[in-house]
C-alpha cells in the first residue's frame, strides 16, 4: 500500500471552518485498520513537511470562503516553485509542498477538497448545508485512496 495521509484543518469552533476537522475525525474512525494517517488540525504549520515528505498522496481538506454554501470540490495541487514568506504563522498547502520539496527533494501527489462554509461565526456546528456535504466528501476521499490502490488517481472534480 502506498502512503496516504489526510489532513483535516480548520477551527472547530468556528462553524463552518471546522469541515476539515469534522472531515479528519469521521475519516479517522473509518479508515482506523487501515495503514493511513489522518490528522485534524487547526492550522498548517512547517513541522508538517517531514511527514509530507514521507507520502504517496496528501488530502488536504478545508471549508472556503467561496462559493454556494455546501458546495465542494477536488483539485489536484500543483508545485508552487516559490516559498513566500516561510516563516508565516501559517502555510497554506500550496506553500507548505513547496516547502517539501525545497526540503526534501520530493513532490507527493496532493489534492485538496474545499467546502464552501456559510458561517464562519463562535459555533461547534456545521451548518444544515455543510453538515450535508460531509459524506459525500467522505465518501469521495474513500474513492480517491481506492484509486491510489489501483495506481489510477482520478483527478476529476464533482460538485
Amino acid at each position: 500500500m502506498r502512503r496516504v495521509l489526510i489532513i483535516g484543518y480548520g477551527n472547530p469552533l468556528r462553524a463552518d471552518d471546522g469541515f476539515g476537522w469534522q472531515a479528519a475525525r469521521h475519516l479517522a474512525e473509518l479508515l482506523e485498520d487501515e495503514p493511513i494517517e489522518v490528522l485534524a488540525l487547526q492550522q498548517l504549520t512547517p513541522e508538517l513537511a517531514e511527514l509530507i515528505s514521507r507520502t504517496d498522496l496528501i488530502i488536504f481538506i478545508d471549508a472556503s470562503h467561496e462559493g454556494q454554501p455546501g458546495s465542494w470540490t477536488c483539485e489536484r495541487l500543483e508545485l508552487n516553485t516559490t516559498l513566500g514568506d516561510s516563516l508565516a504563522h501559517h502555510f497554506t498547502p500550496k506553500s507548505l509542498l513547496a516547502y517539501v520539496q525545497a526540503i526534501f527533494e520530493v513532490s507527493p501527489t496532493a489534492l485538496i477538497v474545499s467546502v464552501a462554509g456559510e458561517s464562519f461565526a463562535y459555533c461547534d456546528q456545521l451548518t444544515p448545508r455543510v453538515g450535508a456535504a460531509l459524506p459525500q466528501v467522505i465518501e469521495h476521499v474513500r474513492e480517491q485512496i481506492a484509486r491510489l490502490r489501483e495506481q489510477n488517481l482520478c483527478m476529476s472534480t464533482p460538485s
